[in-house]
């Protein structure tokens, strides 16, 4: 059912297995033999591409919620030994991602050598979903995250600055004030990533028009983009440090108040990993000084 409910969130054998922890083939032949002993096909195989039959879909909900409990009652043995051990899905947004993990993930492997952390990189309302559901344990992203399903713990705020090519007259004289002209040029994220929201809220009443023909779908993309003279962009402060390395771009303050997000862990209400993911978050916020730019 593991092997089941992977391929049935990638749609795609190697990224299924992977996500697994286990081989190719290994996953392949679990998919067999669970066909073979349900006498139904459950995926149907075209090329690259893998969809569920209708079978597969009406077994999904179920296979999800057995997952789930069994989980949960892994995780209420594991309750009163705040070990952070065996089997840990973690969920991240895309703009936090490469730049926090190479932190998190070495702190958590000297703290606890038995986690097995699983990650998973999504945007925000996937990563909302994946959690009420039990496919995640927790995730990292930003506030407000207004659901009453969900805990939250802040973890730390992430300032804003502005990307803008090397060269860009417009931006000799820095700090930034958010209702700078030059802010027509904001290029955005494609929507559903949070930081579009966030950037456009940091622009006040100057309307971003350079991503009208544009579809970005990472921040390394936008800074490709910048350096390239095509406009500018909004960079957190825990990706401004790399960014700022590259010959062609220029990392400038925004004037004071300066514009910021905060970055929290959210679990499912009443899960029994509450006290793991109290102890993730306090690990993850003591990080902070080494995401200051």
């Amino acid at each position: 059912m593991e092997y089941f409910a992977a391929l049935a969130q990638t749609l795609h054998f190697g990224r299924a297995a992977e996500y697994a922890g286990v081989s190719q083939p290994a996953l392949s032949t679990q998919i067999a033999e669970m066909e073979e002993r349900l006498g139904c096909t459950l995926f149907e195989r075209g090329g690259k591409a893998v969809r569920l039959t209708e079978d597969a879909l009406e077994l999904l909900p179920r296979i999800d919620r057995i997952l789930t409990e069994t989980r949960e009652v892994e995780a209420t043995a594991r309750r009163g030994r705040l070990a952070m051990e065996g089997r840990m899905r973690l969920g991240i947004i895309p703009t936090v991602a490469p730049y926090l993990l190479p932190h998190v993930l070495p702190a958590l492997k000297d703290e606890y050598p038995n986690l097995r952390l699983e990650l998973r990189e999504a945007i925000t309302g996937a990563l909302v979903e994946d959690a009420l559901n039990g496919r995640i344990d927790a995730f990292v992203a930003a506030l407000p995250l207004d659901h009453a399903g969900l805990t939250t713990r802040e973890l730390f705020s992430d300032r804003f600055y502005l990307a803008v090519p090397a060269n860009d007259p417009d931006f000799v004289a820095p700090p930034v004030p958010p209702e700078s002209p030059a802010l027509e040029r904001l290029m955005l994220l494609e929507e559903g990533h949070c930081l579009r929201e966030q950037a456009l809220a940091v622009c006040g009443s100057v309307k971003p028009v350079a991503m009208a023909n544009y579809g970005a779908t990472s921040l390394t993309t936008l800074l490709q983009m910048v350096a390239h003279g095509l406009g500018v962009t909004l960079i957190p402060e825990m990706a401004a440090g790399p960014a700022g390395d590259q010959r062609d771009l220029k990392i400038v303050p925004f004037a004071e108040p300066v514009p910021e997000r905060r970055i929290c862990l959210a679990w499912r209400r009443n899960s029994p990993r509450h006290n793991e993911c109290l102890e993730l978050a306090r690990i993850v916020s003591g990080l902070q000084p080494l995401l200051r730019h």
